[in-house]
């Protein structure tokens, strides 16, 4: 007779009777649900989620709690049995309440923009569908949709109208895979085989001052050296200076180092700045160096049509990062790295891809594509979606005006810090980020008055300072900002990357840094000149109030 199933007193299924060498066709532990709980889910998922998109303005940017806090709120023991979903959901809320919110209006500490809302319900169906974007083979709609959202990139920022790329986690391991084809362009195959103490010389590539960190790291990483990864001084703007750029290059020659690589900033990490990226081009091909653009945080800058033309040269760049979760709205984790010549690329990688268990046996072109063959990842997530989905959502015309928005909040921030006399600009801005650093009052008068020695010990006590009022900030939860040292003076660093920003933030944001300068003079009593004139000091010691909560 056929076997009978019912349920024990765990609710599993269980076999009662029957041939014993037959199986039941359900798993026992099978981690499948119902009908009825997947709704449930569902429900308590989405309110979830439309609840904190419905709040995120009025949460603090910072929650007020310490590591030991959220430890004893979030730690648990390894359950043996499954947890009710309505805890799950409450744990999910604390989650939420102690974390830092880059959706925030006033969150401008890195270049980390808030996803939009069809960007995270696009990384849920990714996640549901969890493709592993290795080919085409594995992952057909995926494929399709990542190289289309490829050239949809690569025509925004100006690069070009068909595009090749791939996605990665960031703007770092697209950096690392640029620089990794770049050297592999340069020294052959041979370097992929024999390693790189058989080249000839130590390769070298060129950067400015203010290059992102990725860059000399992947230098490290791909065993060249961190010295290898040789800095030019920037301008007074700090852009890379092209005249000093060429003298480093001819002294290395001359050295008997192996030049292979110039790596350009399309909007630098700490003020914005953009290298000139024609001059740069210039140099590129005298030396016949390969020319790579890190637009990771920047190179979207291009999309708002009043920048365009800071931006001219990076079409002639053979590759481009940049990087969507930074200022295209999207959910982390979402890099781009574009390409020139997609051969070069694949070549780059050959090497890497011979073994027999991802041998590809379609013979039409685009069914034999394969990601592995343009960048260092095997297992890949399904980037693109979310992409794809906030493109058509929105349309591009409407994200490249949001885009526009936040350059134009950076420049009406500045305009304010220049009205005012206790805060100083401390870098132009060309983008979406503005440097600054708070002032007491009067002290913009004996900074003009100072001498280089007097100025430089009056620097390093207003940096003593703005440091102590950018923590303030930061932990206080009303605004969030971050910093940059600027030619040794330490800055309070806004980066505008987010849809939510409006003026009113702005202009609130400054009166909280004053309120965090008078807490920190008032209550650590600091000092910041031990010669100053009558006026400062009644100025510097007058009561001050204390920060709102």
């Amino acid at each position: 007779m056929k076997n009978e199933r019912t349920d024990d007193d765990d609710g599993q299924r269980t076999t009662t009777a029957g041939d014993a060498g037959e199986q039941d066709e359900a798993r026992s532990s099978s981690l499948d649900i119902s009908s009825e709980e997947l709704r449930e889910l569902s429900s308590l998922a989405t309110t979830l989620v439309a609840d904190y998109f419905a709040e995120v303005s009025d949460l603090p940017v910072f929650p007020d709690t310490s590591a030991a806090r959220v430890a004893a709120r979030l730690r648990s023991t390894l359950p043996d049995e499954g947890v009710a979903l309505e805890r799950l959901m409450e744990d999910c809320r604390a989650v939420i309440h102690l974390s830092r919110h880059n959706g925030h209006p006033r969150f401008f500490g890195y270049v980390a923009s808030p996803s939009t809302p069809i960007g995270a319900y696009a990384d849920l169906i990714a996640s549901a569908l969890n493709s592993n974007v290795t080919s085409w083979r594995s992952s057909p709609a995926a494929t399709e949709i990542e190289r289309e959202v490829v050239r949809w990139l690569a025509s925004l920022v100006g690069y070009s109208e068909d595009g090749h790329g791939l996605l990665t986690s960031g703007g770092s391991m697209a950096n690392l895979n640029a620089l990794y084809v770049a050297h592999r362009a340069a020294a052959g195959r041979d370097a992929s085989r024999a390693g790189l103490w058989n080249t000839s010389a130590p390769m070298t590539l060129y950067a400015s001052e203010q290059v992102h960190l990725s860059i000399p790291k992947a230098a490290d990483v791909l065993g060249l050296g961190r010295e290898q990864a040789r800095l030019v001084e920037t301008d007074e703007h700090y852009r890379l200076d092209a005249r000093r750029l060429r003298e480093k290059i001819e002294s290395d020659k001359q050295r008997g180092l192996r030049p292979f690589c110039i790596v350009a900033s399309a909007g630098t990490v700490n003020t914005g700045a953009i290298d000139p990226l024609m001059e740069i081009a210039r140099v590129a091909k005298d030396y016949s160096l390969w020319f790579h653009v890190d637009g990771a945080y920047g190179a979207l800058g291009a999309m708002d049509a009043s920048k365009r033309a800071l931006f001219a040269g990076l079409e002639l760049a053979d590759s481009v990062s940049l990087d969507p979760h930074k200022w295209l709205y999207a959910p982390v984790d979402c890099g781009c790295l574009l390409f020139r010549d997609a051969e070069s690329v694949r070549q780059a990688f050959a090497s890497a891809s011979e073994a027999d268990y991802i041998k590809v046996h379609e013979a039409e072109a685009a069914e034999a594509f394969a990601f592995w063959d343009y960048g260092v990842e095997l297992s890949r997530r399904f980037r693109a979606l979310k992409i794809w989905l906030m493109l058509r959502y929105y349309g591009a015309r409407r994200v490249s005006a949001s885009v526009a928005e936040d350059n134009r909040l950076a420049a009406y921030l500045a305009a304010r810090v220049n009205e005012a006399d206790d805060f100083e600009l401390l870098a132009p801005v060309e983008l979406s980020i503005c440097c600054f650093r708070y002032l007491p009052p009067g002290v913009f008068g004996k900074l003009e008055r100072a001498s280089e020695t007097e100025r430089a010990a009056l620097d390093a006590r207003l940096n003593k300072l703005n440091e102590r009022i950018m923590h303030l900030v930061q932990r206080g939860g009303r605004a969030y900002l971050s910093n940059a040292s600027l030619g040794g003076r330490y800055s309070l660093r806004a980066c505008i990357t987010n849809f939510r920003t409006t003026r009113a933030d702005l202009r609130q944001t400054l009166d909280i840094i004053r309120d965090a300068a008078a807490h920190v003079l008032n209550d650590e009593d600091e000092r910041l000149m031990n010669d100053r004139d009558d006026d400062e000091s009644q100025a510097i010691d007058s009561p001050a109030k204390e920060p709102t909560p």
